[in-house]
């Protein structure tokens, strides 16, 4: 990994969104040190902003998978975004949010960006939540959300088709660790990933954690203390269900095709550096798309941001490439 061009220079948009939504919003307290119900609830207004002036769809709407004993599942909650002219198959979404916050609403913009751009049904599901359920049990909803999405039906507004996963910071790391999870399963992998600036590893030490510990934005204690809630137990952190970074080689080479993409100003960035420095030693090619001074969660701000539309538009590029290499 080279760090070497790590910048802390923001982008003429990015700071003049971060000057309004501090002026809309006003000083908030970190929502980790609140109770997390609190922490929650804080999280979901502040994403209302995020959520104006939603691109237009066919259809939305909510159904349920059931809980899989087997599996260790609970019935789970998929919001179901179907864009004008969808096409057969679907994007299963899995939403950022520290494993700790958010929902299919807080990213409901952002997904139905991805919807019309890739032009396939986006699913994002409402996996259980830490540190209340920490690992596996949010693992658990998603793996069993992915087997829904191959199993897709007329009811949902889905047809059988090419299945891409998708997912933002944890959720790219849920996403990655489904996908790990089926392939030593024996069962269906997705014909490609999309992650999107994802929490791969646990170590609080690297280039980006040391470069932008406080922020803007995302800081190293937040992330210090979402991991403390998802897997409080740092042995268990070396397993790479938990922690994908510590996947072994066999695991990465039968991965599905990747599409990574980071932001240029953001404690995680190094995880993505580490992912793809991983991925190119055993052999692979996989696309790498840093974006210059922007923050973490930037693609929440599709509505604001040209940078965010502009990398959601790569990533359906991706997602389609995939597609028909399927």
């Amino acid at each position: 990994m080279n760090g070497a061009g790590f910048s802390n220079e923001l982008s003429a948009e990015m700071r003049a969104l971060l000057l309004r939504v501090e002026e809309e919003l006003g000083p908030l307290p970190d929502p980790t040190l609140l109770p997390p119900e609190e922490g929650r609830a804080q999280s979901e207004r502040s994403n209302q902003r995020n959520n104006v002036n939603l691109p237009a769809l066919a259809r939305t709407r909510d159904i349920i998978v059931a809980a899989n004993t087997d599996l260790g599942s609970q019935d789970c909650r998929m919001r179901v975004l179907v864009p004008h002219d969808a096409g057969a198959g679907a994007v299963l979404f899995v939403h950022g949010g520290g494993f700790a916050f958010c929902s299919p609403e807080t990213h409901e913009r952002c997904a139905r960006v991805l919807a019309n751009e890739i032009r396939l049904p986006v699913l994002v599901p409402d996996y259980r939540l830490a540190p209340e359920h920490p690992f596996p049990a949010g693992l658990h909803d998603v793996v069993a959300c992915l087997r829904a999405a191959f199993a897709a039906t007329a009811e949902a507004g889905v047809s059988t088709g090419p299945l891409i996963i998708a997912g933002d910071s944890a959720g790219a790391n849920l996403a990655l660790a489904a996908v790990m999870h089926e392939e030593r399963a024996g069962r269906s992998l997705p014909s490609g990933m999309l992650l999107f600036y994802g929490a791969f590893g646990a170590d609080f030490t690297t280039e980006s954690y040391g470069q932008f510990a406080e922020g803007p934005g995302l800081t190293r204690g937040k992330m210090q203390r979402y991991w403390n809630w998802y897997c409080p137990d740092e042995d268990a952190r070396r397993n790479p269900l938990v922690a994908p970074l510590h996947a072994d080689d066999l695991v990465l080479r039968a991965l599905p095709p990747l599409y990574l993409l980071a932001a240029g100003i953001d404690p995680l960035l190094s995880d993505t550096l580490l992912f793809a420095d991983r991925l190119k030693a055993v052999g692979r090619n996989d696309p790498l798309a840093v974006v210059p001074g922007v923050t973490h969660g930037f693609l929440q701000n599709t509505n604001e941001l040209a940078a965010a539309r502009e990398a959601l538009v790569a990533a359906g590029e991706a997602a389609r490439g995939m597609i028909r290499g399927s």
